[in-house]
């Protein structure tokens, strides 16, 4: 969880409390502005509430005796009313001149200087919450069958192997991406007490299949085709007759065959200019 904080009202910062780096607590006062003058407007208010709550109570009595028309005390009342929500509201501007933390996390930017004037709107600090994170992935259209919502699996990121995390599926994606045809799949992940794993770390999820047969792994250039209808030539009597394949994966240069070929296959890897289906070739080892 990510959010860059701004200020809810204009002002000039008299106290920066944190800095790059710092961790807080939800609620902890990073930056105070200056709100003197706010203050001494409230003073003011309470001064006028006091007075109006005396009119309300001798109109009352003056009232209760005949002595003073209804009408004096309503606008009284009606005074006293504005004022107290005249008084909420610059209590309000004045409990925003503290700028808080909205979560417990850690101040990564900080873009403030006690002595400047912020208007709202304008980035103060970014705070990153990393005790929960995300974790993405992408999966071919055979591999995003075994991830559903809610499922667990183990993740370990690529800096501290040792540490193995447990991750939650939140997210499968319902549509593939056009150019690879994978599939999105997003993790959430409870980081350690000490959070040790930061944000934007590679890591591996570790997948058990049931009844898992061993595949062929073969040279991603050996593939004709498209991702769609990957194919490869096989040779055999001599001849390169093309194969429809299918892949369960991929990764670097690598490409996972799950059906299509058989072991002791000879496959072409090289040479395809003028090369097509049924064509004589010579294997040179």
């Amino acid at each position: 969880k990510k959010t860059k904080l701004s200020a809810d009202v204009p002002g000039k910062i008299i106290s920066v409390f944190v800095d790059e780096g710092s961790k807080v607590k939800k609620g902890e006062p990073l930056l105070q502005q200056d709100k003197s003058s706010m203050e001494l407007q409230l003073k003011q208010i309470n001064v006028k509430i006091k007075g109006l709550e005396d009119d309300v109570r001798r109109y009352s009595a003056l009232k209760k005796a005949d002595a003073v028309q209804g009408v004096k005390l309503e606008k009284a009342q009606l005074g006293l009313q504005s004022a107290k929500i005249e008084k909420s509201i610059l209590q309000d501007k004045i409990d925003k001149t503290t700028v808080r933390a909205p979560f417990d996390g850690i101040i990564t930017m900080k873009f403030c200087e006690q002595g400047e004037y912020f208007a709202p709107g304008k980035p103060l600090f970014q705070l990153i919450d990393i005790s929960t994170l995300k974790f993405n992935i992408t999966v071919s259209e055979n591999e995003v069958i075994l991830f559903n919502d809610g499922d667990e699996f183990p993740i370990t990121s690529n800096v501290f192997p040792e540490v193995v995390l447990t991750g939650k599926v939140t997210t499968v994606g319902a549509e593939s991406n056009k150019m690879s045809h994978d599939f999105p799949v997003e993790f959430t992940i409870h980081n350690t007490k000490d959070l040790k794993i930061k944000s934007g770390m590679f890591g591996n999820v570790y997948v058990t299949r049931e009844n898992d047969t061993e595949h062929i792994v073969i040279e991603a250039s050996s593939i004709v085709g498209s991702n769609i209808h990957p194919q490869v030539y096989v040779v055999k009597d001599g001849k390169a007759w093309l194969h429809d394949i299918i892949i369960s994966s991929r990764f670097k240069n690598k490409a996972v065959v799950s059906k299509g070929l058989s072991q002791g296959d000879v496959i072409v890897t090289t040479g395809f200019i003028n090369l097509f289906d049924g064509a004589n070739v010579i294997i040179k080892n």
